[in-house]
């Protein structure tokens, strides 16, 4: 039996060791910013936080951590129960108490020794595991993720989310160089990632944006403080047949803080707090939402080399355009293109090059371009531009789309679309 902290407590080192992988597994709690959402019972526990200027959850898990590490185990288990007090819903938090608590009558020899239903439980371990790797693998700030190549100039912040890690990592727009800002625990599908239909519980992966803000007054409470809808499927995921709809950046409900790593239907899920501070990084249209299975880091001079293959390929796919030889413009395609109508390469060409034929003058200008490499595909870019052609005083302006795909030494054109 563990003495009080008074009569010199000798807390078990494989029992203290427990608890401080619970509290390590725990870390990841809010961040609190004002947003424009309001409404149900989630929002007002969000609100009810700010109004009361409550501790941050992360404040107190660090205090637990500090104090048991000095083998202080009361000072812990009241620091534990302020945490709860002023959380309620974090039942990660209460798992740690309830274990702080039997540590002071018997050894703890595995997280979340308190009785209970032993699938919930596993929950809370799951999230415990996925907090506590990472933030061994927090990413180095100097590195960058791969699929980031660029930026538009009025994008101001990209979300890159990481399934394995449970992570939703948010980069500032810093003079066209990705900067790390901040990092969130996620839910993600109970069946993981590469959504292929509706209903497979599983979050898709890819390249999408924040379609729209949906505020807890328009949503019943399971959504939490607000929603994030994104554009799933995007045209990569229409043309291989991929189905589904309804996946969004959500929050929790008012009794829950936080929910397992496998959870959602297929939806990206944070804690309310997390919730609302997201919202400021977000422009509705603008700012990207990249989901992979696992991100890739980089350092700066191989992300440069990457984004200068970028915006090499499409420089050259301009210069033979403006050639007007339909022999040099094919050469950027590959045999195995295929557009959303099924057409093959040189129907496709046929259908949207007729006028470059005799044609004098023609010039071609490129702005405004983002480039990113496609999850879950190593050697797939896709660049989005726009594309000003001029024909003597005649003009015309087109959003473009190109997914670029490494075929040996060479990168092709597999599709492409005017969005």
């Amino acid at each position: 039996m563990y003495r009080s902290e008074s009569t010199d407590c000798r807390i078990n080192v494989r029992a203290k060791r427990v608890l401080i992988l619970s509290w390590l597994l725990a870390v990841g709690g809010a961040v609190l910013a004002p947003a424009a959402l309001a409404g149900n019972s989630a929002v007002q526990a969000v609100q009810d936080v700010l109004a009361a200027n409550k501790p941050d959850p992360e404040t107190l898990l660090i205090g637990v951590y500090k104090e048991l590490g000095a083998n202080h185990l009361r000072t812990a288990q009241e620091k534990a129960d302020q945490l709860v007090e002023a959380y309620p819903n974090f039942r990660l938090g209460h798992l740690i108490r309830g274990d702080l608590l039997l540590m002071h009558t018997r050894p703890i020899k595995t997280l979340g020794a308190i009785d209970g239903p032993q699938d919930k439980l596993k929950n809370l371990r799951d999230e415990a595991m996925v907090r506590l790797k990472s933030l061994r693998e927090r990413p180095d700030p100097a590195l960058i993720p791969r699929s980031l190549l660029q930026l538009r100039e009025d994008q101001k912040h990209a979300l890159v989310v990481d399934a394995k890690r449970s992570r939703l990592y948010v980069y500032e727009n810093h003079g066209g160089r990705p900067k790390f800002v901040t990092d969130y625990y996620i839910s993600q599908g109970k069946l993981g990632v590469n959504k292929l239909k509706e209903g497979d519980q599983k979050t898709p992966v890819g390249i999408y944006y924040i379609t729209s803000q949906l505020s807890g007054a328009r949503l019943p409470d399971f959504y939490g403080s607000g929603a994030l809808p994104i554009n799933y499927p995007n045209e990569w995921d229409k043309l291989h047949g991929r189905s589904g709809s309804g996946i969004w950046l959500h929050g929790t409900p008012s009794d829950t803080y936080s929910r397992p790593p496998l959870s959602s239907d297929g939806c990206v899920v944070l804690t309310n707090p997390d919730l609302y501070q997201l919202t400021s990084s977000v422009e509705i249209g603008k700012t990207p939402v990249v989901i992979s299975e696992s991100v890739e880091f980089v350092s700066k001079s191989k992300w440069d080399s990457d984004r200068h293959t970028a915006a090499r390929l499409v420089e050259d796919w301009r210069r033979d355009m403006e050639s007007r030889s339909t022999t040099r413009v094919m050469e950027n395609y590959s045999r195995k293109f295929k557009s959303d109508r099924g057409e093959d390469v040189k129907a496709w060409l046929a259908r949207h090059l007729p006028f470059m034929s005799g044609v004098k003058n023609l010039s071609v200008k490129l702005s405004d371009a983002t480039y990113f490499f496609y999850p879950g595909h190593d050697d797939m870019i896709v660049s989005t531009f726009t594309e000003e052609t001029s024909v003597g005083r005649s003009k015309s302006l087109t959003r473009k789309r190109q997914y670029w795909a490494k075929e040996g030494a060479q990168w092709k054109i597999v599709y492409e679309l005017n969005i």
